[in-house]
């Protein structure tokens, strides 16, 4: 088969097709055509291939990187699977606490749900994915931190009012020697959402290490700037202490930048 014959059959594809058109469309070179198909796709593809198991859903949630206060339509969307019905759980927890149970015992696995996977859900998803009233939403999510229970929703997430973030308390309990165990019991994040919390932190750090601001680590991380501050607090707080587990996740990165400044020997 020769070249142009290859050629002539590759045109005749339907991604070829669709690139044409969208060239066609908008008035594009074949070029520029041909980029946005593929970051198109690319956008397709992120949002649609996910393995649902039964009672999973797909839905968009806001990316727990974005700021407080930013307008839910620019916000960033990402793809999460959440869990509306787990039969082998959910039967027992009506028989035993009717269907205001249900909804709670629910309510909290579909927030962990979403956080562990780097997204949040509003009072107005809650109330969507529960079919029931955002009043509701907040009276059980009142009544749930009144017990002790920590539910990630957006608002609480972002710590709308005053005190430290929910990260920062999560990254002391853990510089503090709690096992991820008990975080997990304390907080209802999970192992996973913690350690990508002390990866976030060491991200942060490591730049302010080199000098960089909080503005340049912000625009280098998105991370706002309110946690960058609390994060590099907690630095300094445990760096003065000698805290074991702040050096456990700094030595490796402080060994190999004293080894590549250490001099060579002449010879």
């Amino acid at each position: 088969m020769n070249h142009l014959t290859q050629k002539r059959l590759k045109s005749k594809s339907v991604q070829s097709s669709i690139i044409n058109s969208i060239a066609s469309d908008f008035n594009l070179t074949p070029i520029l055509a041909e980029a946005y198909f593929n970051q198109i796709k690319s956008y397709f593809s992120e949002h649609s291939e996910i393995n649902l198991s039964s009672g999973q859903i797909h839905y968009l949630a806001i990316d727990d990187k974005e700021p407080a206060g930013k307008p839910v339509g620019l916000c960033k969307k990402i793809s999460v699977k959440l869990s509306l019905h787990n039969p082998d759980v959910d039967i027992d927890v009506y028989h035993k606490s009717g269907l205001k149970g249900l909804r709670q015992h629910r309510l909290l696995r579909i927030t962990k749900e979403a956080i562990e996977q780097g997204a949040l859900l509003s009072y107005e998803d809650l109330a969507f994915l529960l079919t029931t009233s955002i009043v509701t939403i907040k009276r059980d999510i009142a009544a749930m931190r009144r017990n002790g229970l920590t539910i990630p929703s957006r608002g609480w997430r972002h710590n709308m009012g005053r005190g430290s973030t929910h990260k920062s308390q999560i990254l002391q309990l853990y510089l503090s020697g709690y096992l991820f165990s008990d975080i997990e019991r304390k907080t209802h994040h999970s192992e996973t959402a913690v350690k990508r919390y002390i990866q976030d932190f060491s991200r942060i750090i490591l730049l302010h290490l080199k000098n960089l601001s909080v503005d340049q680590i912000r625009i280098s991380t998105g991370f706002s700037n309110r946690l960058i501050g609390e994060y590099i607090q907690l630095y300094k707080k445990y760096s003065a202490e000698n805290n074991q587990r702040l050096n456990l996740i700094f030595q490796p990165h402080l060994d190999a930048k004293k080894k590549s400044a250490k001099p060579r020997k002449v010879r």
